[in-house]
């Protein structure tokens, strides 16, 4: 019998001082038994720190590989933004940037071994993909703190990350970069 995924209740208090989002978010956040603490973290921060009218996380999970982590959507359906989470292949950045008007990708991977891959066929647009690198011993500290109910609040200032959960502070760097074009 297959295992079935750990749902966590997480209460968002989320202040995104660099792009003036302020929102409280109340996410039930389904991690499959295949999925790391790491990449769900990730995740997490992939949909609150792109957080905006239409954002919801994919409807098939994790096992949907035709759609992203996480997307936009616009009231008629239309698909805003490809969100995605990981370390994705050069073949679907280029199938998600032929799929909505922006690409965004959250990753605890180097950005040297996103653009090694990056590098191993031509991606549409690749010059507009956001990438986001966020630390591993960050998201393992983080991971540490976790439980299946929990407050947390969420500050993005300066192109630094905070979250607080209960009375601890973790912070670290939120880098952003671009992928290179072959």
């Amino acid at each position: 019998m297959a295992e079935s995924p750990t749902i966590y209740h997480l209460e968002v208090t989320l202040s995104d001082v660099d792009r003036s989002v302020y929102e409280t978010l109340d996410l039930r956040i389904a991690r499959h038994p295949s999925e790391s603490m790491r990449y769900m973290l990730t995740r997490t921060f992939a949909y609150c720190l792109s957080y905006e009218d239409g954002i919801a996380f994919s409807k098939g999970g994790l096992s949907d590989t035709d759609e992203p982590p996480v997307s936009i959507h616009d009231p008629t359906g239309l698909r805003l933004a490809w969100i995605d989470v990981g370390s994705p292949s050069a073949e679907r950045l280029h199938k998600a940037s032929k799929a909505a008007g922006r690409v965004v990708l959250f990753s605890h991977a180097s950005l040297a071994s996103l653009q090694r891959e990056a590098a191993t066929r031509p991606i549409h647009k690749i010059d507009d993909i956001v990438v986001w690198v966020l630390d591993g011993a960050f998201l393992d500290a983080l991971g540490d703190q976790m439980a299946r109910r929990l407050k947390v609040e969420l500050a993005r200032n300066d192109g630094k990350l905070y979250v607080t959960i209960g009375d601890k502070v973790t912070e670290s760097e939120l880098v952003e970069a671009r992928l290179l074009s072959v």
